[in-house]
């Protein structure tokens, strides 16, 4: 079972970039299945008589009228940023041959 959930941790890490060692393979890998073993756990539980709901706090939802405002300024914004370019943001190109 524990090789199952490397194999798809790997895929997963592969897909998220993310290299991981053989000790942080089998240490995630342990944690999904308890992770996943709570789950089913869970799933043994009668919940027939409990009514569906979308939070188990009664949260609302907060609304405020569209109003146009200052925004900060765009030399305030860009201060932190690791790279910038013609006043923009500069990211890592992530598409390649377009």
């Amino acid at each position: 079972m524990i090789r199952d959930f490397i194999q798809q941790l790997k895929k997963t890490a592969h897909l998220a970039r993310l290299n991981l060692t053989e000790e942080e393979e089998e240490l995630y890998s342990k944690q999904l299945e308890e992770i996943l073993n709570y789950f089913q756990k869970l799933q043994e539980l009668d919940t027939s008589n409990v009514e569906p709901m979308a939070h188990v706090l009664p949260l609302n939802n907060v609304w405020r009228d569209d109003v146009v405002k200052e925004s900060m300024e765009q030399e305030l914004i860009l201060k932190n940023a690791p790279e910038v370019e013609n006043n923009c943001f500069k990211v890592p190109k992530i598409v390649k041959n377009i």
